[in-house]
């Protein structure tokens, strides 16, 4: 397994717009991923599971990846919260 814990710096965290990128971007990689905030796991493919960590601005999460191409996964996937969510 391949994780790697980020930082949300956009100012509206983990909102539904957010959300929706990070599960189509995570859908484009056939490994299983899952985000970590607040002492609770979810589904990294599923925008409700996603929205109900209720992550912030300023909040760290961490996204994990197993299966053939999680190292790519992860990288991708922090990037894409690195650059706030602009794909």
């Amino acid at each position: 397994m391949k994780e790697q814990e980020v930082t949300l710096k956009n100012e509206e965290g983990l909102h539904a717009r957010a959300a929706a990128i990070f599960v189509r971007c995570a859908n484009g990689f056939s490994s299983d991923i899952n985000l970590k905030a607040h002492g609770d796991t979810v589904n990294g493919k599923s925008i409700i599971g996603i929205m109900s960590l209720g992550a912030y601005n300023g909040e760290k999460i961490t996204i994990q990846a197993q299966g053939p191409d999680a190292e790519e996964a992860v990288a991708g996937l922090v990037k894409l919260v690195e650059e706030n969510f602009e794909l």
